[in-house]
């Protein structure tokens, strides 16, 4: 598991913000009413990667199709539920920050938690967080039934939502999160995430396919398959990821289907061939960690940079406007300035689209935490810093090259600032932003664009339409 099995996302609303515990469940409070309650508001929240959000939007149906009601305001929330992160000892805070906020904001609420910083920390988030539930990662897909059960959560059966209705698309979702395996068989010596996700586990193709189906009835066009290790899927069933996407495009009408990162060893035989239909979108997120061979061998990864280098070559040969981003972990211990160096030199001559900057932070766990030698706090941010600097520039060079081509992009939700106008994404994942035009309404829409120039911020492309919406 890397860094970015989904990307790391930025704390919010419902939108998303981004060691073996004895027991599943911790229930430190029983409500023990006689009758069914009605229907409660519940306030989700999630850190971390896309799975998290997968698995948020997941739990988000379930609620609704049980009678209650999704709230984005967590003052106003019956029960709030946090789903949280151990990714990075920043993770780890940022977590005990909501847990925190989330009692501190709304003490009367009932407070449920999951996920990796909840699994590995399950004692201590009860004593004294005031959490209510804990339900640890392997029993994630049961956690609304968990609850329900544990903490009394029955509303009338008139309430319930009908299978086809969903609130992601009211929140300002336009894209949805498609979890198909959890765990990972590998173990990078960096890495939490392993101990607190456990073993690959793969959901079935058919159903897959048939959430996907719901999302496009519900008004997606938009879907992404998301994981811990997207690249075993199928490994515990004699399947693998590129039976999935095949039978993705077969069997479902989805306009555009994306992938979380995948590893780059793991790209199965034929994958290039999948790009053929244009439905896949050309953008693969595939983690490096490191430029240096050298670091790659104490992380425990399984790829070179050579190995990437023609990796990267193939993909740019087959795809045509394929954008290549990356995570890279800084600080990692040992690592020396030569080797800093070639991290460098190596995120340059592949220049990437985006990179992930990871500052290393010991987790207790993994054996990288026991490995000598490790950076200076101080040479950590520098090193950062210039990482961060370069990413920018090639992030520019790489919106520059389209400038004036024409894409079909997916619109986001409405500005909440008239000047900065609509933004969405093209295939290859290029964010732009579109003037906003008196009486238009471009929410969830598909539209054609000419891309112009640099935003003022240098982080996207202006854009114009081309001609009237597609969708």
């Amino acid at each position: 598991m890397t860094g970015s099995s989904g990307e790391p996302l930025p704390a919010g609303g419902f939108t998303a913000d981004r060691l073996h515990p004895s027991q599943t469940t911790v229930n430190l409070r029983r409500f023990c009413t006689a009758k069914p309650i009605n229907q409660m508001r519940i306030h989700l929240k999630t850190l971390g990667c896309r799975l998290n959000e997968a698995e948020l939007e997941t739990w988000s149906r379930d609620f609704e199709s049980r009678g209650h009601q999704i709230t984005p305001r967590l003052a106003d929330a019956d029960l709030v539920v946090i789903n949280t992160c151990a990714v990075t000892g920043e993770a780890v805070r940022k977590s005990r920050k909501l847990l925190n906020r989330a009692q501190r904001h709304n003490p009367r609420s009932k407070l449920v938690v999951s996920g990796c910083y909840a699994t590995l920390n399950s004692n201590e988030n009860v004593r004294s967080l005031g959490v209510d539930l804990v339900v640890d990662n392997r029993d994630k897909e049961r956690l609304v039934e968990i609850a329900t059960r544990e903490l009394d959560l029955h509303a009338m059966p008139e309430q319930a939502t009908t299978p086809g209705e969903s609130s992601l698309l009211s929140h300002g979702r336009q894209r949805a999160f498609i979890k198909i395996q959890d765990g990972c068989r590998y173990q990078c010596t960096f890495c939490i995430v392993t101990v607190a996700r456990g073993e690959e586990r793969s959901r079935p193709i058919d159903q897959v396919v048939a959430e996907i189906n719901d999302r496009v009835q519900q008004g997606f066009h938009e879907v992404v398959l998301t994981g811990v290790h997207i690249g075993g899927y199928g490994s515990d069933t004699g399947s693998d990821l590129y039976q999935l996407i095949r039978a993705v495009l077969e069997r479902t009408a989805i306009q555009r289907l994306r992938l979380g990162a995948v590893e780059p060893w793991d790209l199965p035989e034929n994958f290039w061939d999948l790009f053929e239909n244009p439905r896949l979108m050309p953008h693969l997120h595939l983690p490096i960690q490191s430029g240096a061979d050298s670091v790659l061998k104490r992380m425990a990864r399984r790829c070179k940079n050579d190995e990437f280098q023609r990796l990267a070559e193939q993909a740019r040969r087959r795809v045509p406007d394929i954008n290549l981003t990356t995570d890279i972990i800084v600080g990692f211990p040992g690592e020396t300035d030569q080797e800093w160096q070639q991290t460098l030199a190596f995120v340059e001559q592949i220049g990437f689209g985006h990179l992930h900057i990871f500052a290393y932070s010991p987790r207790p766990g993994t054996r990288a935490a026991l490995l000598p030698d490790p950076i200076p706090r101080d040479v950590i941010r520098q090193r950062s810093e210039a990482l961060h600097q370069l990413g920018e520039r090639l992030k520019q060079q790489t919106l520059k090259r389209f400038s004036g081509r024409c894409f079909p992009v997916l619109v986001e939700s409405a500005p909440a600032d008239p000047a900065s106008g609509w933004s969405g994404y093209t295939p290859n994942f290029l964010r732009v932003s579109i003037p906003l035009l008196p009486g238009s309404d471009l929410e969830n829409q598909v539209v054609d664009v000419r891309l112009q120039q640099l935003t003022d911020a240098g982080d996207a492309l202006t854009a114009t339409l081309e001609q009237e919406t597609r969708f």
